[in-house]
């Protein structure tokens, strides 16, 4: 190759000097900040807890990637952006994903390549994936500094459109489509994932909403056993199995419910009040009411408590009901409970959008649940990096994708020498200052 080649064509001379731009900078990565997440993952030990929920069936002669290296590799790389598993084909000789793998960066081999790791993604059997689960929830718990009394489980599922004849993938009429419909469970004081379900794009029914919350909420009470908790839901949450189930186990819950004509009944006088109210008082926009009253649906065993609440405006008057086995004021059941859920669209929206976790294509329903697994465990990486900011600064509710942007996309040259590796980082950095004080935050104490 010669000087010529090397450079790109067709960039603008600067100032009347010729520019020239080559992809020629030696042991460099464009991802020096992922080394942040090789400390937040030795912190949490989250690779190797996943990992020893997978049984290596290969033959240990022949091993050259470690299972817990292979999912650090992925978790790595969907955090900077990759989402794919062809990624690891381009990043498998990078220096710092090896660094962060626990490979020199110039004398260790090259990581795994996509044929490697799909090879894991489709081997995968059910019963691991619910040690993996399992595994996720235990992060969960091993996550706080305290055992808290009461955490809030906000529930709820995601379209996620199908990529051709995949297992599980159903015609949804709500989205005009072929899909999945993931199940998303968020400890909402905290944001931190619970557990993340894939599973057909159809609306879940009441036996597969207990089933999930038996097995998660169990499984949090083997770690916690006195800590109060309540679920909250919108409306196909709110089914007589998963309610019977929650009252049954001293769990509350907060579930949306959809309106009928004996809902409508019970809460006409409240409807005639605050429709009597706005126009007594001449107001322009809405006036709201709020009020509870006992109520059993058919194939309930039992009357439950019903929070309506009404607004009255120039289009009408419009009501919504929640049903619930708190004892609170409606309003405050209404606004500050139950409402507050709205909070879990961004929890997903970080899940989803920024760390990509709709990217399931494999034609395996096993696979891709193995998938959301990985980009589960990425979300962890994330919330525990960012828990790890000063309390009251903005990285500590800066958006996965701000700290993609400004903390793990940054330029880095490698120096590997014979007794210490050497990476440098640009001076200009404008985020030097909160990178340095993450990386002393995860520090190994010791000498």
């Amino acid at each position: 190759m010669t000087e010529d080649t090397l450079f790109l064509p067709g960039l603008s001379p600067v100032e009347g000097k010729r520019l020239q731009v080559a992809f020629a900078g030696g042991l460099q990565s464009s991802d020096g900040g992922v080394l942040l997440l090789r400390e937040v993952d030795r912190r949490l030990g989250l690779a190797a807890r996943l990992a020893a929920c997978i049984p290596d069936w290969r033959d240990p002669e022949s091993i050259s990637h470690a299972i817990a290296d292979m999912l650090r590799f992925r978790m790595f790389a969907i955090a900077a952006g990759y989402e794919d598993a062809d990624d690891c084909d381009a990043l498998r000789r990078d220096p710092i994903f090896k660094l962060a793998v626990g490979r020199g960066p110039q004398t260790g081999d090259p990581l795994c390549s996509q044929p490697t790791m799909s090879r894991l993604e489709n081997r995968v059997s059910w019963r691991t994936l619910v040690r993996l689960q399992a595994a996720l929830i235990e992060q969960f718990c091993a996550g706080w500094a305290k055992v808290p009394a009461r955490i809030v489980l906000d529930i709820d599922d995601t379209w996620d459109a199908a990529h051709g004849a995949q297992q599980l993938s159903l015609f949804n009429t709500h989205y005009d489509g072929y899909g999945f419909l993931p199940m998303h469970i968020y400890e909402a004081t905290s944001g931190k994932l619970v557990a993340a379900i894939f599973r057909a794009g159809k609306t879940p029914t009441g036996k597969e909403v207990r089933k999930i919350l038996r097995h998660v909420i169990h499984r949090i009470r083997e770690h916690w056993p006195k800590v109060a908790i309540l679920v909250r839901g919108d409306g196909h949450y709110g089914r007589p199995e998963a309610m019977d189930w929650c009252e049954d186990n001293g769990v509350s819950y907060s579930f949306g419910l959809g309106g009928n004509a004996a809902l409508a009944t019970l809460a006409a006088p409240l409807n005639e009040d605050v429709a009597v109210r706005r126009a007594l008082a001449g107001a322009v926009g809405k006036v709201r009411r709020y009020g509870s009253f006992s109520y059993a649906a058919k194939g309930w065993r039992r009357e439950r408590r019903i929070v309506a609440r009404l607004a009255a405006s120039a289009l009408g008057t419009d009501t919504r009901f929640v049903v619930t086995n708190l004892v609170d004021r409606p309003k405050r059941l209404y606004e500050r409970v139950y409402c507050a859920r709205g909070q879990m669209e961004n929890l997903i929206k970080a899940h989803k959008r920024h760390l990509a976790s709709d990217r399931t294509s494999c034609t395996s329903a096993l696979a891709n649940q193995f998938r959301l697994v990985l980009h589960s465990g990425t979300y962890m990486l994330l919330h525990g990096l960012r828990a790890a900011a000063p309390k009251r600064s903005f990285w500590r509710t800066a958006q996965f994708d701000t700290l993609r942007r400004r903390l793990l996309k940054l330029g880095a040259r490698v120096i590997e020498k014979a007794t210490r590796i050497k990476v440098i980082l640009p001076a200009a950095c404008p985020d030097k200052a909160i990178f340095a004080r993450l990386a002393g935050a995860f520090a190994p104490s010791g000498p």
